[in-house]
């Protein structure tokens, strides 16, 4: 199985801080890839290195072979690698289905058949499509941000915390869904503090601590790994 994308040596600095401290990393094609670490792992920030939305201070980001370090964001999208922000950023003015307009700004029209699919996966969507999407509640409006992502018809999805300030029960939908958004082929790397959850549905996983990668393996190898059970899931897990 080839490499959707392979990260090598990747720096990311913030003024004089050093948040992203040379890490390598590979993400196969059609599989769930999980990064878990503390806050401030540097987990966030490598995401949106990959997204473009900060520029490396140093090594090297592949996309279907193709270097993309420090692209510019929109031609990212453009080449198939979408985000799902931390914080959701919907267009809280706008409706429903206005904000899934937005997620395929990068065509020239909007498909209706993209729209379908989204309505497929979240058909509270649908039922709200006319809805202030201000209005949605928290679960609603991480649908709706998933939803945006996929309009642009991505090969690869990146999550970041998706599962943040939502109830348990929500949590379980989001990932039932980011699984099967996965099963019809798009690959996905997601960015989690739910250890847990990630690691159940993750082909593979790294641990990112202060900036560095300290551990990967599968996602049942790092459940079953003690000093993960002691550092994110609790002694008992």
């Amino acid at each position: 199985m080839r490499n959707i994308l392979e990260i090598r040596d990747l720096q990311v600095h913030y003024g004089g801080i050093e948040a992203v401290k040379g890490i390598s990393l590979d993400v196969p094609e059609g599989e769930i890839v999980t990064l878990i670490g503390a806050n401030g792992a540097g987990k966030s920030s490598t995401l949106r290195a990959i997204a473009g939305l900060v520029k490396p201070s140093a090594g090297k980001i592949s996309f279907l072979d193709e270097d993309i370090t420090g692209m510019d964001s929109s031609l990212i999208v453009s080449k198939g690698i979408t985000l799902v922000p931390e914080g959701r950023r919907i267009f809280q003015q706008m409706t429903v289905q206005e904000n899934l307009e937005m997620g395929a700004y990068i065509k020239k029209d909007v498909s209706q058949e993209d729209l379908e699919t989204v309505f497929n996966y979240f058909p509270r969507l649908k039922e709200r499509r006319k809805q202030i999407a201000g209005t949605l509640s928290g679960g609603e409006q991480q649908m709706l941000a998933v939803g945006r992502a996929l309009m642009s018809r991505p090969k690869l999805m990146m999550l970041d915390e998706p599962s943040l300030g939502l109830a348990p029960l929500v949590v379980q939908d989001i990932f039932s869904i980011i699984r099967e958004i996965n099963r019809q082929g798009v690959t996905v790397l997601l960015v989690e503090q739910n250890a847990n959850m990630a690691l159940k549905i993750a082909d593979l996983a790294y641990v990112l601590e202060t900036g560095t990668i300290t551990m990967s393996g599968t996602g049942a190898e790092l459940l079953a790994d003690s000093r993960v059970k002691e550092a994110y899931l609790g002694k008992s897990s």
